[in-house]
């Protein structure tokens, strides 16, 4: 039990992985947050947040630039996401462009922003370029609204170009024929 020879303990190598900061419901804060590790918000934010991870809880609501290698999102965020990773759970509520080399959208999730998918240098490239235009066509962008209420497949077609499609019972080269007004009285 007690001896001299006692080896000395060995200490763990790898940094102990550190507690989020966190940012209860009943705080609000009105400023820049930054941190090299991760930050969990469940209060209000107005202002930019730069993180290494960053998780919006339900009652959340952030009004500002975010910048994060991980960003997860139960809340509301009203303003850009850059991230490597962004993933919008159904509960997300998200007004702005989210730039992004990974995204995942849950269904029920709200997005109303321009979507734009970066290689990880893209990434860290645009948050250094903070406050310029976006000059990539319309066409390159798109806005996506998942509902719960609507079928996977629907949003899948909603995000693809529409393509012509013959109608049914009549050869694609058919010329249409012109739909006649019906009249009440």
């Amino acid at each position: 039990m007690f001896s001299k020879n006692k080896k000395p303990q060995q200490t763990n190598q790898h940094q102990p992985r550190a507690v989020p900061s966190i940012i209860s419901a009943d705080l609000k804060i009105i400023g820049d947050l930054s941190s090299s590790g991760e930050i969990q918000i469940d209060g209000e934010v107005s202002g930019d947040i730069r993180s290494k991870v960053l998780l919006v809880g339900e009652g959340a609501s952030i009004k500002g630039e975010i910048r994060a290698e991980t960003v997860r999102v139960h809340g509301h965020v009203n303003g850009q996401i850059k991230a490597t990773f962004v993933n919008l759970a159904k509960t997300a509520h998200v007004v702005g462009d989210i730039l992004h080399e990974n995204l995942s959208i849950q269904e029920g999730a709200f997005l109303e922003g321009h979507i734009t998918h970066m290689s990880d240098q893209q990434v860290r490239d645009a948050a250094v370029e903070a406050g310029r235009g976006d000059n990539k066509p319309a066409e390159d962008r798109v806005n996506l609204v998942v509902k719960p209420n609507q079928p996977a497949q629907a949003a899948q077609a909603a995000a693809k170009p529409q393509e012509a499609q013959p109608i049914q019972g009549k050869s694609a080269s058919a010329p249409a024929t012109p739909a006649k007004a019906v009249s009440g009285s």
